[in-house]
């Protein structure tokens, strides 16, 4: 069988450690190297690190995973019409 994932909206920004929006900024969990630009997120898989320019998501029960640019691409699209 084959499946789709449904469509969700999520909150996601690309990495620049000047602007984060505040459910990014409040995770005290996150560490941040200002010397390289990294960003240590823990998830459920282990820890994970962004890199400047990576995009960063909060999915839809509020995880905060990195996601490289060429997927974040091919997986999601901007939700102009979204009410959330």
């Amino acid at each position: 069988m084959k499946y789709r994932k449904k469509p969700v909206v999520i909150e996601a920004f690309r990495w620049t450690i000047d602007k984060v929006p505040d459910w990014f900024k409040d995770n005290r969990h996150i560490t941040i190297y200002t010397s390289t630009g990294a960003a240590c997120i823990p998830t459920l898989e282990g820890e994970m690190t962004a890199q400047i320019g990576d995009w960063i998501i909060q999915g839809v029960q509020g995880e905060i995973y990195p996601c490289k640019p060429d997927i974040f691409e091919k997986t999601y699209e901007e939700a102009t019409d979204a009410t959330d």
